[in-house]
């Protein structure tokens, strides 16, 4: 049996991970042309493995891109990846890159975790200008985030959020961007944003605990003007996290709404194995 990392998946084949490789002169690959989906493995089976692929489906519709392989064989072909390695829990990457022949990779890699301090307290997020390119698809396409991202881990951050020239927050690098007023929930229209799978549940999640949602972009000037009392970020690895400081303003919040949300969708996650 393999550990962690030891094997990777191309095209449905178990490889050694060292073989992963993709040409350097590959127009795809020099283009970015692919899309691709992180999903979490806990107790050895992953979570939510068909909301994933059918968003990486959306993704590749969306850029036009070829995407023959089928959810049936995906799944065998993860299974076996999760089997060989004996993998209890990780975080998996499934990249599928463009072309005349497309090639769908998938890695493992440890699973994301966070102090537990950052959920009670909340983090430091900047903002940076710019907008995703085709921003309902989750692609290769990555120079804005890793930019925004590269400019907040300088200041110390641990998140970047995108703003748009109109100056509303949209989105994280790797997150999606939430705020609320009350017991009202914020958030950019799925047209503006990244569909997330985290995201989804969310919106489910604030309908369960009696939260309104309205789905309107997020001003930077109502945040800095303390027009909401709670703001918070989203992905598949950090669930639900409350943001404390964006730039230089203070966002002074105990995050119970976020942490409610945060524990129910995790939950979720656990009830969903089963």
């Amino acid at each position: 049996m393999g550990c962690l990392g030891e094997h990777a998946l191309r095209n449905g084949k178990l490889i050694s991970a060292s073989e992963v490789v993709l040409s350097a002169t590959d127009r795809a690959v020099q283009s970015g042309f692919g899309v691709y989906e992180s999903l979490r493995v806990i107790q050895g089976r992953p979570v939510y493995l068909q909301d994933h692929m059918l968003r990486l489906e959306r993704s590749a519709c969306g850029i036009e891109m070829k995407h023959p392989f089928r959810f049936d064989d995906l799944t065998k072909w993860i299974d076996v990846l999760l089997e060989s390695d004996s993998i209890e829990k990780a975080t998996l990457r499934v990249l599928l890159m463009g072309g005349d022949s497309p090639s769908l990779i998938v890695t493992a890699h440890p699973l994301l975790s966070y102090p537990d301090d950052w959920y009670r307290k909340g983090v430091f997020a900047t903002t940076y200008a710019g907008e995703r390119f085709l921003p309902r698809y989750k692609t290769c396409a990555q120079l804005l985030s890793y930019l925004a991202l590269r400019d907040a881990q300088a200041k110390n951050a641990f998140e970047a959020i995108l703003v748009d020239r109109y100056g509303y927050a949209l989105e994280g690098t790797r997150s999606n961007f939430f705020a609320f007023r009350n017991h009202v929930l914020y958030t950019a229209d799925e047209s503006l944003v990244l569909e997330g799978v985290t995201r989804d549940k969310i919106l489910k999640a604030c309908e369960c605990l009696g939260f309104s949602v309205v789905l309107e972009p997020i001003s930077v000037s109502d945040i800095v003007s303390h027009r909401f009392d709670e703001v918070f970020i989203s992905s598949t690895s950090m669930g639900a996290m409350g943001v404390c400081r964006l730039d230089d303003t203070l966002i002074t919040s105990d995050f119970a709404r976020t942490n409610a949300i945060h524990d129910l969708i995790r939950k979720w996650e656990v009830q969903a194995l089963h």
